[in-house]
């Protein structure tokens, strides 16, 4: 970005941030750091290949050919957890296997991108209902002051909470904070431009609380603001975190935000998984870059004691055809797949393991999650959303309740 844009740019976020931030008067008058649970989503953007993944699957004869990598190796364990030979997957699972509940045969019962997004990260295929991240922040830290953060990933708040988007990449969260909390050594201003822009911002501040039209609430968020960034509210420890890290990642913008207790959920995603061409080559590549950054993302969370509070759920909007195309690619296909990860717990270090030998979905029994073909139930969405509700405290917050799921199957993901 060219200077004179910047500041520009600057400007124009001193003067709208009030609108565009979320600062409850709670934060600024010191509420205490949020320290429950942190919930990270990560979304494989484009559609992952889980077959090359974690449910592999190896050739049958007389079928097409699902796996090149099946032609000259087998299926590979770590622990309970079965992974195809491919990419980095080894090191992945090797080092993570303990923390893993793999849930394989999911229906996601679309081919198209934007509802597979939708369904696969709120339990509807419905764009009203929220995300399980905005559900979480929403209920156990409404009045923190960035409650439910999304780096480019699909975030949805519904009628709970106002989600906080900073972008694909966390330079943009940067240049955002920068041109109100962050001094001129920040690297991206110079000092007479810093100063023009924080006297640019109290001029807009004094201008809104001098105005005579403002309702109470709205005199409360102003001053909520302005305190949140005097030095020592929760968004100046939250800027002062990013400076620390010394970043713009925006994975490592979310622990910040969690380190600084600003925020309980974070969305994060990437990847190029949409391989309708050279599927292994770009699977491989994608895979590679996914596990490095969940990987990294746990080293940071060790780092900072952020570890044992984390769970992180790791999805996509749907997965790859169980054949080739003409080009060595692999087109839409719904059965996918998901993975939580949390330290230390009881129903980790599992596969639920219900997609047949040429991934399609089978039925589970409830209660074993064994494939029961007479008396079980698809695996949707919905199913995994209702479980992860329970599990993290949400099924009877005012947000489950208002976006309910009725005669939805209980199943014991986690016991």
């Amino acid at each position: 970005m060219k200077r004179r844009r910047f500041i520009q740019a600057s400007l124009a976020v001193g003067a709208s941030s009030v609108a565009a931030m979320r600062v409850p008067v709670s934060l600024a008058a010191g509420t205490p750091e949020y320290r429950g649970k942190l919930l990270v989503s990560v979304q494989a953007s484009g559609g992952w290949d889980p077959t090359c993944f974690c449910d592999p699957k190896t050739n049958t004869p007389g079928e097409p050919i699902i796996n090149h990598w099946a032609e000259n190796d087998e299926v590979h364990w770590a622990g309970n957890l079965p992974y195809a030979p491919f990419a980095d997957n080894q090191a992945f699972f090797e080092k993570y296997h303990g923390r893993m509940l793999v849930i394989n045969g999911i229906d996601m019962q679309t081919n198209s991108h934007d509802i597979g997004n939708v369904h696969n990260w709120t339990g509807r295929s419905s764009e009203s209902f929220p995300t399980l991240s905005a559900l979480h922040a929403a209920h156990h830290a409404p009045n923190a002051g960035l409650p439910c953060l999304s780096f480019g990933a699909y975030t949805r708040g519904g009628e709970i909470l106002s989600v906080v988007s900073l972008g694909s990449g966390g330079a943009s969260a940067r240049r955002q904070l920068a041109a109100i909390v962050e001094p001129a050594q920040n690297g991206y201003l110079h000092e007479r431009d810093w100063e023009a822009i924080q006297h640019r911002h109290r001029e807009t501040m004094a201008r809104l609380r001098a105005g005579n039209d403002l309702v109470p609430a709205a005199r409360r968020t102003i001053a909520a603001y302005a305190s949140a960034f005097d030095g020592g509210g929760g968004l100046a420890v939250f800027a002062a975190k990013l400076r620390e890290l010394g970043t713009s990642d925006p994975w490592h913008g979310a622990i910040a935000a969690f380190a600084s207790g600003v925020s309980a959920s974070a969305d994060l995603a990437g990847g190029d998984f949409d391989t309708h061409a050279d599927n292994d080559g770009r699977q491989s590549q994608a895979l590679s870059w996914l596990t490095g950054k969940v990987d990294a993302l746990w080293e940071l969370a060790e780092e900072h004691g952020l570890a044992d509070r984390l769970v992180m759920v790791i999805g996509s909007e749907f997965s790859r055809t169980n054949y080739y195309n003409a080009d060595d690619g692999k087109d839409h296909w719904p059965i996918g797949s998901l993975i939580v990860m949390e330290k230390n717990q009881p129903w980790t270090h599992r596969v639920v393991n219900v997609s047949d030998e040429l991934h399609f979905a089978r039925t589970v029994h409830p209660r074993t999650l064994e494939p029961d073909d007479r008396n079980g139930t698809i695996i949707y969405p919905k199913h995994v959303h209702k479980a992860l509700r329970r599990y993290l405290d949400l099924e009877r917050s005012a947000g489950a309740r208002l976006y309910p799921f009725r005669e939805v199957e209980d199943l014991a993901f986690f016991g």
